[in-house]
């Protein structure tokens, strides 16, 4: 029953007629139920994924902590904007008695957080894509002031896409047909928030698996040590936290575009029962995405759940930022040659014995 709505109040622009004709929702009061759980859950376990993530960003120094911070930011603001705001507040507390502006400045910055949450995670792709397809490109490039920057970038986009749809149409509400500026809208919301992303994911994500056969199969050919295999399990464990979060996007996304689509082509949602049955699921199921992400990651990543355990049990882990290892390898050189030099120092000090005295003389 939530949707990006932006449209006009029914009070003023409806007539009898056309609230007579106005398909019944099926579900009644499970969506208050579901949405309600939905945010009482989502909301704490998306604070403490923010949480461990940021204690694994500040240890490790590593980007990809960065990207999944801006990833876990952005469900929690669809969470609030999208669940709490735009349904529970304003469909079933004041059912949409409010003014006008403000419905559409609610529906402007739902679609934002909306389109943040989902390509949030289009850089976290591209950077595992060249993590493993070029890795000594991805040691120059990769780094978590560079990573902040980008989230920024896309960010600020991300809220400048969100202006258009300031005249989003209700679908539960308008009882016209969709005009060309609803179908301009739908076709660039279903463009931004599911073709798009979902091609730049099925792209490098076919890449980045094609890579890593190829790498298996050169491993198999070659006769290399126990040492040396441990790497490629490594960044499995990596690929397949990425794979999961895009797989479990298109999946979920995937029936509320359809239904979108059918409602501009086919049978209205606000005639058509069976149609405004199926739009309360799909939103429903996409909503959903919002609120697995940190299982998937307790189930791939074992520092993630490492982390996790530190911070329910209020453990205050090393937080101090691990040296690299040109680094480490530098202060060992620097103090191996300053006790060199101490030693070689003590020796030109200290009183050569009558003997070697001699030996010198």
């Amino acid at each position: 029953m939530i949707d990006w709505h932006n449209g006009t109040a029914p009070g003023q622009q409806e007539d009898e007629r056309s609230a007579q004709e106005r398909s019944e929702c099926v579900l009644a009061y499970i969506p208050v139920i579901y949405y309600s759980a939905l945010l009482c859950v989502g909301v704490p376990v998306n604070i403490l994924t923010l949480v461990a993530l940021y204690r694994l960003a500040v240890r490790t120094q590593k980007a990809l902590y960065v990207y999944l911070l801006a990833l876990t930011g952005s469900d929690i603001l669809s969470q609030l904007f999208i669940i709490f705001v735009g349904f529970l507040l304003e469909t079933a507390v004041f059912h949409r008695d409010v003014p006008v502006l403000l419905l559409r400045s609610v529906s402007m910055m739902e679609f934002s957080a909306n389109h943040a949450s989902i390509w949030a995670t289009v850089p976290l792709t591209v950077d595992r894509y060249v993590a493993l397809c070029h890795p000594l490109l991805h040691r120059q490039i990769s780094y978590p002031a560079r990573a902040r920057r980008i989230i920024a970038v896309v960010f600020t986009l991300a809220l400048a896409s969100g202006v258009p749809f300031f005249w989003w149409s209700d679908m539960w509400r308008v009882s016209h047909a969709p005009n060309n500026l609803d179908t301009a809208l739908i076709w660039t919301h279903v463009t931004i928030i599911y073709f798009l992303p979902c091609c730049i994911f099925l792209v490098l994500n076919s890449l980045i698996i094609l890579r890593l056969r190829k790498r298996q199969r050169q491993q198999m050919c070659k006769d290399e040590s126990g040492q040396q295999l441990a790497l490629p399990g490594k960044l499995g464990k990596t690929t397949a936290m990425l794979l999961a979060v895009t797989s479990v996007f298109a999946i979920l996304w995937a029936p509320r575009t359809g239904v979108v689509l059918y409602h501009l082509y086919v049978s209205s949602v606000h005639h058509d029962w069976r149609v405004h049955l199926a739009y309360d699921l799909a939103n429903m199921l996409a909503m959903l995405n919002t609120a697995v992400n940190f299982f998937l990651y307790c189930f791939v990543s074992k520092p993630f759940r490492a982390a996790v355990r530190d911070v329910l049990l209020f453990r205050g882990g090393p937080l101090h930022p691990r040296q690299p290892l040109h680094h480490q390898r530098n202060a060992a050189n620097a103090s191996t040659s300053s006790i060199s030099s101490t030693k070689r120092s003590q020796r030109e000090l200290t009183p050569l014995s009558p003997k070697r005295a001699d030996i010198k003389m």
